[in-house]
């Protein structure tokens, strides 16, 4: 894939409040598992099932794909993918600034 690819897959892994917060999240706590839909409780208690079908459904194999993560679906787990230090820059920029962007751009609002 081209750089420029490449450099579209970042953003898009980023596009989402969800998939952002996920890659946060892996950057200290590697791998992330629990039995829950949510292996990081990013969602309110009661969300909808159709917020964590969209994270079975579309989040995790996403960022599967772009090899950011592997997801295990038989052990709820998620690590580092084999491009995970492709990204890790970027993300770990982020995380530093974290307090100083928008507050919005880590808020859950849809999990389209």
């Amino acid at each position: 894939m081209s750089d420029a690819g490449r450099f579209d897959q970042v953003l898009e892994s980023l596009a989402d409040p969800y998939r952002r917060q996920l890659l946060l999240a892996l950057i200290e706590h590697n791998p992330q598992d629990d039995d829950d839909p949510d292996p990081l409780n990013i969602h309110p208690e009661g969300d909808d099932a159709l917020s964590k079908l969209n994270i079975y459904m579309g989040h995790l194999p996403k960022l599967d794909k772009m090899g950011i993560i592997e997801w295990d679906e038989d052990e709820d787990e998620i690590i580092k993918g084999p491009d995970w230090e492709e990204f890790e820059p970027l993300l770990r920029l982020i995380a530093e600034h974290k307090d100083e962007l928008p507050k919005e751009w880590f808020e859950e609002t849809d999990t389209d």
